[in-house]
């Protein structure tokens, strides 16, 4: 391609992402109202790297608390972009912790790319290796894979779980999708722990809920992950905050809580 090509592509590509955003947001909606006294913050993990458990998992441990792990289980024993991936007995040490297994789709789909049939069939596929490895459990909520889902992929999707989350780098509050939560990933603002301690301030005084989200967390990290001390850094100021820390599944039955009363 040449330069005036490769301009054309880069706006066509632009303009397509946009117009995903703004479907993806306005169509297929499930309405949900957050109202709460105490603001709430969900620590989440993309793809279950083995280090989000074995040191992600551990520091929230430290504190007394439980995450959400998103498992793509075709990718179960490999190594991917974010690190080694989960084996078949962190799932089993993970659910003794008390941390949420969440769904990322079995094969790892696009969530913009993919048909929306074959992005609810990997959805079904990696729910029955789920029950195969670890019979009885279940997952109750979802993170879009790579980038935002199609309004179809939404809407035949929202069956299985109590919430799915996007991503958005903002908190969700007042009226929201629960379908399309927003999340802010940690590691895009990882040489400034600032914006998201601010992002914590900011949630405190609209009372919403906070979803963070970043891959590995190791002395190493990809693109994709953190150190464990920027971690629990975050951990720390999020505890001192005064936020209540919940899985994604235990806030949205908080949140429903005190909406139904």
């Amino acid at each position: 391609m040449n330069g005036r090509e490769l301009t054309s592509a880069y706006f066509l590509t632009s303009i397509r992402n946009r117009y995903r955003r703004i479907t993806a947001r306005s169509f297929a909606r499930r309405p949900f109202v957050i109202s709460t006294d105490t603001p709430l913050i969900s620590f989440t993990f993309d793809d279950f790297p083995q280090s989000a458990l074995l040191t992600g998992g551990a520091i929230l441990k430290s504190f007394g608390l439980a995450g959400t792990y998103y498992a793509s289980f075709g990718l179960m024993g490999s190594h991917a972009p974010t690190g080694p991936i989960f084996m078949p007995e962190d799932v089993k040490v993970l659910l003794e912790q008390g941390h949420e297994l969440g769904c990322h789709t079995f094969s790892h789909c696009d969530a913009g790319s993919t048909r929306p049939g074959v992005f609810e069939e990997a959805v079904i596929r990696n729910r029955q290796a789920l029950s195969e490895l670890v019979p009885g459990a279940s997952f109750k909520s979802l993170s879009y894979p790579i980038s935002v889902p199609r309004v179809g992929t939404k809407r035949r999707i929202s069956k299985y779980f109590a919430c799915c989350r996007c991503g958005g780098q903002t908190f969700n509050v007042g009226d929201v999708d629960l379908s399309y939560l927003s999340a802010f990933f940690l590691e895009q603002s990882r040489d400034n722990p600032e914006i998201i301690k601010n992002l914590v301030d900011q949630n405190r005084r609209a009372r919403g809920w906070l979803i963070l989200a970043t891959h590995d967390v190791c002395g190493d990290p990809t693109r994709y992950g953190c150190t464990p001390g920027f971690f629990e850094e975050i951990v720390r100021y999020s505890v001192n905050s005064g936020a209540r820390i919940l899985p994604v599944f235990q806030a949205y039955e908080t949140l429903r809580a005190r909406s139904s009363s």
